[in-house]
Order: structure tokens, then sequence, then C-alpha cells
């Protein structure tokens, strides 16, 4: 599941084809939730599989820096530990092991291997994994569609002239048409009148895929998949009357070859047996109504951690009463520095620590989304980077948590400080957050950071050492003194106007960078104001906003 660029399998390319995935599973979200009648009909398949791609995605970019000229491998084994560690619900840790094999075959592939081939084989490696991963696999699921995908993979790259894009477009045509068969395979999938939502996962993630190594986009989805919820009764003690009560999963340390016997006592005790991992570490997933003897079997075969236990009926209940629990709005806000933590927690804000270089996970967001314990949450992501994981974060405590959340996308710490400055808890949450949305996309932002290696950017080229300026997140000037080009950024976002300047020192400020950069707005613009703050960031020795 991942594609190439000009034919070669990069890390750019696998870079951008998470995001993507990880985008489009965000958005087919509610779809694929609405499809979910099978294994169980608990309607959280989409969120599993959007979790589990987010904690893959998430681990590689921290693995890597978000720098695509690093080094593949090493990158593509955080994205397999990422979505095991990750996973969430059957779906999810499934998805982990198609993810793992596919970067596990491309890591091995030799530099004479045609990519064409090794795409196929990777993804013929990922429908293996996850027969194998599965106790008692079900043709019409995602399994089904993965092996229509590899099989068509694997016919497009025998022809010796074939190309990763005829490959991955074969594989994207061929899940769809597999998808679309599957009410043929599954009863339950039929009376409901949809397709397998865990299939529908994989469709979405292969066009994802196509779209970046193409440019094209796959046909929309038919609006008969699902878009509507469909209404399935939830017994009192039962999510069904015939089924297992509790889902149960765990991390489990474990020696390789205990996870046979493994294998063997969990499978009599429920359904939906999956055990995914390797190399010592495995992800458990079973439906049991004995909880306790799923739980005894890992510790038979080794050391099971982070154990998870939903009831599916309680799942309805505890939501209604975490909801009860809940009381007014709250503010999340991500600062990059001690300095701009203290500000924001002045102001009110709940606070998570993340900034460019140290994005926070999209888990660490959750926590702090649940821990102030409000019905509204507004969250400030205040960096580029941190957009998407908030927006993932928000998603899953709506779905999970019935939190309201909404993210006012601030791609920089002075924006989400002006959208706090006017943050009113009196006001209704939509004019509230209208307001708050409205003064951060007025404010301006620009900084001044150094270049840390040779690089071409907006402004020109540049070399380590050398000072730059960036204005709404691009690099606008190039220059080999902080106060000259300080004063650059601050003339060029002034040119529009602006009642108030704000400077937050950095940590890397030599000293009196903010206030000489004070001193020339007091004489070049005695009309506006000045405010300085002590941010504490890293890299950027000093931000600037401009309202």
């Amino acid at each position: 599941m991942v594609a190439a660029s000009s034919d070669q399998i990069s890390l750019e390319v696998v870079l951008r084809f998470v995001d993507a995935a990880t985008d489009a599973l965000a958005e087919a979200r509610e779809e694929i939730d609405a499809l979910n009648v099978y294994p169980v009909p608990d309607g959280d398949t989409g969120t599993n599989l959007h979790l589990t791609v987010s904690a893959a995605r998430d681990a590689m970019w921290t693995a890597c820096g978000g720098d695509p000229g690093a080094d593949l491998g090493p990158a593509l084994a955080a994205l397999a530990r990422g979505a095991l560690l990750g996973a969430r619900g059957n779906s999810g840790v499934i998805l982990s092991q198609m993810l793992g094999a596919v970067g596990a075959r491309i890591v091995r592939a030799g530099t004479d291997d045609r990519n064409a081939e090794v795409l196929a084989a990777a993804l013929r490696d990922a429908t293996d994994a996850s027969y194998a991963a599965v106790g008692e696999p079900v043709e019409g699921t995602m399994l089904t569609v993965a092996r229509a995908a590899s099989d068509a993979a694997l016919e497009a790259a025998a022809d010796p002239r074939a190309r990763t894009a005829d490959v991955l477009a074969a594989a994207a045509t061929s899940a769809r048409e597999a998808l679309a068969r599957t009410p043929e395979q599954l009863t339950v999938l039929r009376d409901a009148g949809v397709v397998d939502a865990g299939g529908r996962g994989i469709t979405v993630i292969l066009d994802a895929a196509e779209a970046v190594l193409t440019g094209r986009r796959a046909p929309a989805a038919p609006a008969t998949l699902g878009r509507p919820r469909i209404p399935v009764p939830v017994p009192a003690d039962d999510l069904s009357e015939d089924g297992p009560a509790y889902e149960v999963m765990y991390l489990l340390d474990a020696d390789d070859e205990r996870i046979p016997p493994l294998r063997e006592a969990l499978g009599p005790l429920g359904d939906s047996l999956v055990v995914v991992g390797g190399e010592g570490l495995w992800n458990v997933h079973v439906h049991v109504d004995d909880v306790g003897a799923a739980i005894e079997a890992g510790i038979e075969a080794g050391r099971p951690h982070r154990v998870r236990v939903t009831h599916f009926a309680e799942q309805v209940a505890a939501a209604r009463r975490r909801t009860t629990e809940r009381k007014g709005r709250r503010i999340v806000a991500v600062a990059a520095g001690p300095g701009l933590e203290a500000l924001f927690n002045a102001a009110g804000a709940h606070v998570v620590r993340g900034g460019p270089g140290m994005r926070p996970s999209t888990q660490e967001v959750l926590d702090a989304i649940r821990e102030v314990a409000a019905e509204e949450v507004v969250l400030l992501p205040n960096d580029p980077d941190s957009v998407r994981v908030a927006t993932v974060a928000a998603e899953t405590a709506e779905a999970d948590d019935d939190i309201r959340v909404v993210v006012i996308p601030t791609r920089a710490q002075v924006q989400g400080l002006a959208a706090l400055a006017v943050h009113e808890p009196g006001r209704s949450f939509d004019q509230d957050v209208l307001e708050m949305t409205a003064t951060a996309r007025h404010a301006r932002d620009g900084a001044v950071t150094v270049a840390a290696r040779h690089a071409m950017t907006m402004a020109g080229p540049c070399e380590p050492g050398d000072v730059l300026g960036v204005i709404a997140g691009d690099f606008a000037v190039v220059g080999s003194d902080l106060h000259a080009v300080a004063t650059d950024v601050l003339d060029r976002l002034l040119r529009g106007g602006g009642e108030l300047v704000t400077l937050v020192r950095g940590q890397d400020d030599p000293g009196d960078l903010a206030e000489r950069c004070a001193a020339w707005v007091g004489e070049r613009h005695p009309h506006v104001d000045v405010v300085v703050h002590e941010g504490g960031q890293q890299r950027y020795p000093l931000l600037v906003g401009v309202e």
C-alpha cells in the first residue's frame, strides 16, 4: 500500500502516502462506521482504521523528522511498529500486519529489482500476512478485498513493461470490484444492504496510494455504500444474542514459538481472533465471553500489557454517563516552549507540549481533550504539522466520547495567542469559535530562524548558518544578521497595517533581539503597540505576530 514517484519507491512518496491515507480515512470514517455490521455491529471500523494509520504515520514522522532524505528502512520499521502499537479493533490489527508486511518487502528489495514487481510482491505479502493473522479467515471481508488487489497487482507486474502506476491502478480497480461482491459472500452484509466495512477501508487506502502516484482521484463511492447510519438494535446484556459480549485486546511480549499455542488456547474461547507482530512483540485481539481466560492465555504465553477490555453494550451506556459528567468549555493549546506554555496556561488553556520538530502525538492531544472533562473543547494546534494530529484527535473524541470538539487551524504560536485573547466562555460555542477563528485568521505571523543545511528556498539559496525570515510559513528572507532579517520580516508584515505587534523570544535569542526589534517598531511605527513575551521555543530565536 505504497506508491512510487518516477517509478521509484522513496521515503518522500511514503510520507505523502501515509498523509493521504490518513486524510482519506478521516473523510470516509463516518461512511465506513455506518457500514460496520460484521463481525459485530459496533460502528467503529472506520474510526479504528483511521486511528491505526494515524498512529503509524505519527511514528514514522517522528522517526525521520519529516525529512524525505532520511533512511527509508528505519522509517518503514517505525511505521510498522507504530501501526502495531496503535492498532484499534479487529480491522486495525489486521491492517497493522499488512502495513508491516509491505514495509518489510520494500526494505528487502534489491537494487536490480523492478519496482513494479516489488510493489506487487509487497501487496501479496500483505495479503498473506493478513490471512495468517486471523484465526478463522472469512471471505467477503477485508481479506477478500486485499487478496483481489494483490492478485491483480501480480498479474499487472508480470508484464515487463509495467510500471508501479500500472500495478497500483490494477490493484485499486480490482479491490473496488471485489468490495462490490462482498454482499454475495456474507449473508449479514446482504441482509443489511451494505458492503464490508473493512473492505471499504482497503479500497480507500489503495485509492489514496493511487492518487499520490498518479494524481488521479478514484471514482466516487456510490451513495448506497453507507452514508446514512444503519440502525442496529443493541440488546441490554450483549451486542447480539449469540455473539461474545467482550472485545479483549492487549500487547504481548512473548517469544515467537509461544504464539501458536496462544492461538490454540484463544480459538475456542470466542471469535474474531487476530494475533499479529513478531520479534517478541505481538498485538492480540479476540471477542470472548470469558475475559479472564483470554488474559490468562496471554500470561501463559508471555507478558500482556496495555490490556483493553470493551463490553460492547456498555459502550453506549458509558458514553452517556461521560456526557453527563462533563461541564463547560475548555481550550486545549499546543505550546512550543516553557514560556509559551505559561502564557497559554495564564489565559486558561490546557497545554500540550509540541511545536516545530516536536509534534505531539494524536494520543497526547486526545488525552488532553479527555482530561479537561468539558462538554465543549476548542483545539489550537499552533503549528502546521499539529493541525492534522489535532483533527484526528478531535474526530476520535467526538466518536468515542461524545465530546463536541472544534479545531481552529492555527499554524503559528502567535495565532493561537491571538485567538485565545478573544475567547469568551459566556458566548455560544459556535459564536466563540467564529470569533476565535476570525481573529486567528487575521493575525499575520512571521519568525526568524537559522539554516541548518544548504537548501533552495522561495527567497533563494541558503547555506548553513544563514539567517532565514519566515512569513506565513514560507521562507521570505535570506540574510546574515538576525536583527536585519527580523526587521525585514516586521516591515513586510506591517505594510498591510496593524495595531499590535507581538514578539516572542526563543531560547536562541542572543539576548537583546526582541528588545531591539521592539525599539525598531517604536521608531518606524509609533502608532503600533508592541508586546514582548518570553517563549523559550527552540529553533526560532524570534516569533512575530501582527494584529
